[in-house]
């Protein structure tokens, strides 16, 4: 029997391929789904930043993070607009929505306002037409805003509603980021007078978009919006969600 001879060179090179098509990863999108504190900003509002800004730089060509979050809407007022809908119908099986918000539902002078019952219900819906369309929801609890106590003990400010969130999320069993939780730490340790450098505090004069000065305890700079961004990846970490696969170093 005659054997075949077989170009060393080639012979790796067609190893090299096979093994590129066997671990050749899946294109997603990653959606972004939320509030302000999230949103890509206009020119005029910069520095302001939202932390779904930085989050994007995350990852790798294979995940495309698409952030359709909303300055001041909640989760009803998201889904009145037409933005869920909008969201759904391009929705494909092994994508990824993250949901964040909060921020809006919970100030009951506000039209966006939802009532607990409410809210919990709209983050149910959200869930359940994620998953309709084999795509995977996380939700997230609303990232902290910058308020110390007499004592220099961040507030927990949005404790009910951001209990809501685990509370669904444990119902329904979706992955949890507790970035309420997470932040808060973290401006505990940067404290009182230093957390200031995350958020949007700008002197009079400083900024030509802000030329009276602005001090804003719920919107970040850049620098908090990274920082903000680096907790929401960690946390994709230690909930092994398989997002870290797309991840790079």
């Amino acid at each position: 029997m005659r054997k075949v001879s077989v170009n060393r060179p080639v012979l790796l090179l067609l190893v090299l391929l096979l093994t590129s098509f066997s671990t050749a990863q899946k294109k997603i999108k990653i959606y972004l789904v939320g509030d302000s504190t999230l949103a890509q900003k206009a020119k005029y509002k910069y520095p302001e930043t939202g932390w779904g800004v930085p989050f994007t730089w995350f990852f790798n060509q294979n995940a495309e993070v698409d952030n359709r979050a909303q300055n001041g809407r909640s989760t009803q007022s998201f889904i009145n607009e037409g933005r869920w809908t909008a969201i759904l119908d391009s929705l494909k099986a092994d994508d990824y929505v993250l949901i964040q918000f909060g921020h809006n539902d919970e100030v009951p002078t506000k039209k966006s306002a939802t009532t607990p019952a409410q809210f919990q219900e709209n983050l149910k819906r959200y869930v359940n037409e994620t998953r309709a369309k084999k795509a995977n929801p996380i939700l997230i609890t609303p990232v902290a805003r910058r308020k110390f106590d007499t004592h220099g003990k961040v507030v927990d400010t949005h404790k009910e509603y951001a209990q809501l969130v685990r509370n669904v999320a444990h119902e329904m069993q979706v992955p949890l980021i507790d970035l309420s939780e997470k932040s808060m730490l973290l401006l505990q340790e940067f404290g009182e007078e230093k957390s200031k450098l995350l958020f949007l505090h700008l002197k009079e004069g400083q900024n030509p978009n802000y030329p009276e000065g602005v001090k804003d305890d719920t919107h970040f700079n850049e620098l908090g919006a990274r920082y903000m961004a680096e907790l929401v990846a960690k946390e994709l970490k230690e909930i092994k969600s398989p997002l870290v696969n797309y991840i790079t170093n």
